[in-house]
């Protein structure tokens, strides 16, 4: 679990309003390109009635958009998601460092010149990176999985799994990857198919410039640092921290159902975070694997389980919708959840949150189509 404090700066800054997208202040936000998110002014305009005293909870925080949020707000926070990927992001969100810090430990870890006890082999990585630039990427990969508990070497995490895939730039490479999409990771045999047929070889890209124009952009300016943190667990199971007068909003957007191709969908930083150089097709223990039934049943312990580390009057938001290829009814499905766990959740105002932006996840490029996207709800209760 990755947790931080609060720097108790009287001179915290906060905002009101949201700042525009192309504000420095909001570059961490997006440090890695993710294909389940929500747009931050969800949670944010949410927060305008939050008290400054109060905490935040995320149970499905996925790149951590809520807990950003409650940081430009000044609030504190705590997320839960069970992808390790999604906690690596998240956990970014929280930190307090400068581009400099990022840099030095980047350039410190490749100048050791210490040889990666593993690079993974075959067509799929001879074609997805050049010789050195892989090497570079396992050398800080071994690095931070020895040691990453230093805001300096999280910040390097989330920023590395941002870069690690993503289109060539005709100009300075912002990816270290051949022709692959940013947001998901294409399958090793579809991704060999595709760079051969059209010609795509992996560049000799700078890793440690890469990695330093990054940071630069990225971790120019911060928020004020607050407390919260972020855990990598079941939001099912008993939660690793409750705040001493328990959460006062939960704020969250939960995998919508027969959604179950997160780890696959994101193997190749799954890799990156010490998992295996291939694609692990099992999911039996994610939460939308199954029938209808079992999600709902499963969703509703998860409402019963983070109900408890509550405070009454407590406040919930949950955006649901629905694969383009699923003919469910999110708010059906969101309240009959509810209703199995009932512990005390008030239901007040079912809105219409429009499209999902992007319903093919960016993979035009690729030629992946899901469909057109079908129409979220923003779901509110109160706890009695």
């Amino acid at each position: 679990m990755h947790f931080f404090s609060s720097n108790n700066d009287v001179n915290q800054i906060t905002f009101t309003s949201l700042p525009k997208p192309q504000t420095p202040i909001m570059r961490l936000n997006t440090i890695c390109p993710y294909f389940t998110m929500f747009p931050i002014d969800f949670p944010f305009n949410i927060l305008s009635e939050a008290q400054t005293s109060e905490w935040i909870l995320d149970p499905f925080c996925g790149r951590g958009t809520t807990n950003f949020a409650a940081r430009l707000r000044g609030l504190s926070s705590f997320g839960i998601d069970s992808s390790p990927i999604a906690c690596a992001i998240s956990a970014a969100k929280f930190v307090n460092t400068t581009s400099t810090k990022i840099i030095t430990l980047c350039k410190t870890i490749l100048e050791n010149e210490l040889e990666p006890k593993h690079i993974p082999q075959g067509k799929f990585w001879e074609l997805c990176y050049y010789p050195s630039t892989l090497k570079k990427i396992c050398i800080i990969r071994e690095a931070l999985l020895k040691e990453c508990i230093s805001d300096d070497a999280i910040a390097l995490k989330a920023l590395m799994l941002g870069i690690l895939h993503g289109p060539v730039n005709k100009n300075f490479p912002s990816y270290l990857s051949n022709q692959m999409p940013r947001t998901f990771s294409s399958k090793p045999d579809y991704s060999v198919r595709y760079w051969v047929k059209n010609g795509f070889f992996p560049k000799n890209i700078d890793v440690l410039d890469t990695v330093s124009r990054k940071a630069n952009y990225s971790f120019n300016t911060l928020p004020s640092k607050i407390a919260g943190g972020i855990s990598l667990s079941d939001a099912r199971k008993p939660l690793k921290f409750i705040p001493d007068e328990g959460f006062n909003w939960i704020i969250t957007s939960p995998p919508y159902f027969g959604m179950i191709t997160y780890m696959q969908d994101q193997w190749l930083r799954n890799w990156f975070l010490g998992g295996p150089d291939l694609v692990d097709y099992s999911n039996t223990n994610q939460l939308g694997y199954g029938s209808k039934e079992i999600f709902i049943q499963e969703l509703a312990k998860v409402w019963e389980n983070i109900t408890k580390a509550c405070a009454s009057g407590a406040k919930m938001v949950i955006r649901f919708g629905a694969l383009p290829n699923k003919s469910n009814n999110p708010s059906e499905i969101v309240q009959e959840s509810i209703n199995r766990a009932n512990c005390g959740w008030e239901h007040y105002s079912t809105d219409c949150a429009g499209t999902s932006n992007g319903g093919n996840r960016q993979s035009a490029q690729f030629g992946e189509k899901m469909g057109k996207p079908q129409k979220e709800i923003d779901y509110y209760a109160v706890l009695r």
